[in-house]
């Protein structure tokens, strides 16, 4: 069904159901993409739908036989100046989970997260996922689950070697701007957290999470 609009509808959805439309869904289907058919998903399903004549309800058609490509895959992260643009990123790669972590470091502390929330909601739109990801509540550092843990490591950048193959990995963490300090890195290693070498060259915050789960999906 290529080219057909995509709208998140979330949980409950239910063949023959008759739905309320946001306005700002209307109007996308009616005068940007001029079409009252459409797809809509939520909770890991996918289903057909028709905007109704009134245009302010929608009405449930066959569930389709598209299966969520999402994967289960959390990612921990320093919030960060550009977060739209890497929550963008790892939504479209099929990351289930974001969890801010606050660092020592961490300088984005005015994060709009009802944004945040309608950016990876686009994203899934986009990226031909049947569920949005959840945004939980920032933890602190030390509250990490440090053994099940694969990091951004920025010191391959200056020599230090590391682990080449990490199959199984489900946690991810990337830091802030200006990477993780010392005492940070003493307990990561400590912990039984495994650093994860993104190249040679030390990587934008944004960059370096898409590039980590890009590492653990192949």
């Amino acid at each position: 069904m290529k080219n057909i609009p995509r709208i998140f509808i979330g949980a409950n959805i239910e063949s023959g159901n008759i739905i309320p439309v946001d306005k700002s869904v209307a109007h996308y289907l009616s005068h940007v993409m001029r079409r009252k058919d459409c797809l809509v998903f939520g909770d890991g399903n996918e289903y057909t739908a028709v905007l109704n004549d009134d245009g302010k309800t929608m009405t449930i058609g066959d569930k389709t036989s598209h299966t969520d490509p999402t994967g289960d895959i959390v990612l921990y992260f320093a919030p960060i100046k550009r977060l739209d643009d890497m929550l963008n990123m790892a939504t479209q790669m099929g990351v289930a989970k974001f969890v801010p972590v606050i660092t020592e470091r961490t300088v984005a502390n005015h994060i709009n997260w009802g944004r945040m929330k309608k950016i990876v909601i686009e994203a899934a739109e986009q990226s031909n996922r049947n569920s949005v990801p959840d945004i939980t509540s920032p933890i602190k550092f030390n509250d990490l689950p440090f053994a099940d843990l694969v990091f951004a490591d920025e010191r391959a950048a200056y020599g230090v070697d590391m682990p080449h193959e990490y199959k199984n990995v489900k946690n991810i963490l990337v830091g802030p701007e200006g990477g993780f300090s010392n005492p940070e890195f003493e307990i990561l290693d400590k912990n039984g957290a495994r650093g994860m070498s993104l190249g040679k060259t030390i990587l934008r915050a944004e960059l370096a999470a898409p590039i980590a789960i890009s590492r653990v999906m192949l």
